[in-house]
């Protein structure tokens, strides 16, 4: 790798660093392991970076790698858990494909979104949490819930669609509105 391809990939960190941590956080990652993550996202960057294609956006392909690090870390029996909330980090993983059009940095924004996420779980109808909780905390195939809810699969994935969709509306509702604070 050459002097000026360096150069570039620090610009790069620095220009992304903040934004890259923000994104691993609003994915539900243990604060305590946020660095880490995101520190694996550059490192394997830095070693791909031949495979880069600088017509496409960096942050993106940083997002992208930082993603699928995480679901990797899902997969796997790690010693230490990094992962605050099995279940919640499907559902924001599910919905994190984020086009590259949308802003780049996330920054301090990500504990925020995993809160309204919180928040707008709680305030689902019984249905919807049953069905979110059959898929993301039981692990249950669109199969296995089409059974126990007497539907077919397909209507599951829809359903399980629909809910992801009300999910990030609510959220965008609750982000827009800014912090709610508690009165006594």
């Amino acid at each position: 790798m050459d002097r000026t391809t360096q150069e570039l990939f620090v610009e790069q960190v620095r220009e992304h660093h903040a934004g890259l941590r923000g994104f691993v956080r609003a994915l539900g990652v243990d604060p305590l392991w946020v660095d880490d993550v995101a520190q694996e996202a550059f490192i394997v960057a830095y070693n791909r970076l031949e495979e880069f294609d600088r017509e496409r956006d960096f942050g993106a392909w940083l997002r992208g790698i930082a993603r699928n690090l995480v679901i990797n870390e899902r997969r796997k029996d790690a010693r230490r858990k990094r992962i605050l909330s099995d279940n919640l980090t499907d559902v924001l993983l599910s919905s994190s494909s984020a086009s590259d059009h949308e802003e780049e940095e996330i920054g301090d924004n990500g504990l925020a979104k995993l809160n309204a996420l919180r928040a707008c779980v709680a305030d689902l109808p019984e249905k919807s949490l049953r069905l979110l909780r059959s898929r993301y905390e039981d692990e249950n195939s669109a199969l296995d819930i089409a059974d126990e809810f007497e539907m077919k699969a397909p209507a599951v994935r829809k359903a399980l669609e629909r809910v992801r969709v009300s999910l990030r509306k609510c959220m965008e509702k609750r982000l827009e509105a800014g912090p709610v604070t508690e009165s006594a």
